[in-house]
């Protein structure tokens, strides 16, 4: 369906024009990499003909030699922002390639032109001139755009941050924090972040947030400000639920300007690590309130996930049938497989049965998409449990690649460095990971493996610290106790270790005979060996 005149593609509500290179949406520009412009142009080209990956790579990567992951991401990139999270618009045929299923309609390049008003002294040539010069109109105007209904996750738009210092030369970087922060969140696989285009539209603009949630169709809206007196800047920011308007989560920086660009990066890290866990509370609560029967495949994941953290035997099994749910509803949503092999290895280390099944619905989650980070994140914890320490590793280093903020991806990759050797490359991304993500509910895990770290490189002390700290905050967790009985064994604190040692078995007699008289399959013989040897000198008799 190729355009010799270069007139624009129209699809689904959007325009591909081919001259100005560039795709509009209801509120404006879309911003694209150029790959994934060219990848675009050549589907609908082709529209309704399913076309194979390598096809696809010699069109748009002429003479380059790629992997199937670039396509894959430059794919990831068009159904994000054509709101196309259920493949609607650009089909996967398995194993044979993509199929660019929406209507496209060839749209004449006078229809959508501002026309000049009849002038006799204007000839044919000048004419032509003039009409190419003039601005091309977005098939809605952004002044008065149609409201969009919500994705299936959730769904957030950056607004520029209002620069109140009155100084106009502090404009760039209230943008840059804005850009900054959009790109971050864009990273993230369970958001739906609007382009900055779109959003730098309302840039000096008064509008309620509740109708800029309507016209981008978002659920959520992040609003700042910046204000500068001296040597002194001001940033806040607020995260508001657009259909409410109730405010979910607000944050305010007082900084020195030294050195301008580096308390614009530490800003803007701030405000995207805190979003993402504000946004996670905020869909669980959500989902919550809805009625069990009314459920659509995020809220049930959502739901799920809520009884998965609660780790009794019974929540675990509600958590299972709400992820089934979610996988019935949206078979494509990797989400509903993650939870589910979460729920399926809980189950089967609680049975005593291998997590066989675990490990398959985990590689079910990637094989639906390649390029979401919580899916591999999955994939490599099942790994990780099944001793594959180079698989977990190679899981880890993809999901971080995909989104280097994702804190459960830090925490996957620390473990593996732990069991690994390498204790102090391990402590420092653990620490990260908890650092991005403070207050997730399975945080004594990673502050577990830092004890472990410290305990298997012969700091004692420091796993004896690191130990207490933890069991400080969660003191139903016997892991913590077991290293901090052998912690203590090592150091002749007999007195000390045989009381920890008593807390550990007391809690769970189960997990620790199944961690201590057994070796676990991602524990090397020596650290299996060198737990033992503290544990007997604190009084076990195993």
């Amino acid at each position: 369906m190729g355009t010799a005149g270069g007139e624009p593609f129209a699809f689904e509500g959007f325009t591909l024009d081919l001259t100005r290179g560039c795709l509009l949406g209801s509120a404006g520009e879309i911003e694209l990499r150029p790959k994934s412009f060219e990848l675009l142009r050549y589907l609908t080209e082709n529209a309704g003909r399913l076309i194979s990956k390598d096809e696809l790579v010699n069109a748009v990567w002429r003479n380059v030699i790629v992997s199937d992951d670039s396509l894959a991401q430059c794919v990831s990139e068009l159904r994000h922002v054509l709101g196309d999270p259920d493949r609607r618009i650009i089909k996967t045929v398995p194993r044979r390639g993509y199929l660019f299923a929406a209507p496209v309609t060839v749209s004449p390049r006078h229809s959508s032109i501002r026309q000049p008003g009849p002038n006799p002294s204007v000839g044919a040539d000048q004419a032509h001139s003039v009409e190419e010069a003039l601005p091309i109109e977005p098939a809605v105007s952004p002044a008065r755009p149609q409201p969009l209904s919500l994705p299936d996750k959730p769904s957030i738009a950056v607004l520029p941050f209002a620069n109140m210092s009155g100084d106009p030369e502090q404009e760039y970087f209230a943008d840059g924090i804005a850009e900054d922060v959009t790109t971050a969140l864009s990273r993230y696989p369970s958001l739906f972040v609007i382009a900055r285009n779109s959003c730098f539209t309302y840039k000096g603009r008064a509008i309620d947030v509740k109708q800029i949630g309507r016209e981008l169709g978002v659920r959520y809206v992040l609003e700042g400000s910046l204000r500068r007196a001296g040597n002194r800047i001001r940033v806040t920011a607020q995260l508001v639920e657009a259909e409410t308007g109730n405010h979910v989560w607000a944050v305010r920086y007082d900084r020195d300007l030294a050195d301008i660009f580096a308390v614009q990066d530490e800003i803007s890290e701030g405000v995207t690590i805190a979003i993402t866990p504000a946004i996670a509370q905020a869909e669980q609560q959500r989902a919550m309130r809805k009625p069990p029967g009314n459920l659509d495949a995020w809220a049930a994941y959502q739901r799920g996930l809520w009884h998965l953290e609660k780790t009794t035997p019974n929540d675990n099994a509600l958590a299972d049938s709400y992820f089934r749910q979610a996988i019935d509803l949206d078979p494509n949503f990797p989400g509903g497989y993650t939870g589910l092999a979460y729920a399926h290895r809980r189950a089967a280390v609680r049975r005593g049965l291998p997590a066989t099944e675990s490990m398959e619905t985990a590689r079910s989650a990637v094989r639906l998409d390649p390029n979401d980070a919580e899916a591999r994140v999955c994939l490599g914890f099942m790994l990780l449990w099944q001793g594959n320490l180079t698989g977990a590793f190679a899981e880890s280093e993809a999901a971080l690649t995909l989104s280097p903020n994702l804190a459960s991806a830090h925490g996957l990759m620390g473990s593996v460095l732990n069991w690994s050797g390498q204790w102090a490359r391990a402590r420092a991304t653990l620490e990260n990971s908890i650092r991005l993500d403070p207050r997730n509910p399975h945080l004594s895990t990673r502050y577990n493996a830092v004890t472990i770290g410290y305990y298997l490189s012969g700091d004692y002390e420091a796993a004896i610290k690191a130990a207490k700290l933890s069991i400080r905050a969660y003191p139903e967790r016997e892991n913590d106790y077991r290293w901090l009985a052998a912690a203590l064994g090592q150091l002749g604190r007999v007195e000390e270790a045989r009381e920890a040692l008593e807390q550990a078995i007391a809690i769970a007699p189960a997990a620790f005979d199944g961690h201590v008289c057994t070796r676990v399959p991602w524990r090397r013989l020596e650290y299996h060996a060198h737990m033992l040897d503290g544990l007997r000198k604190a009084g076990w008799e195993g």
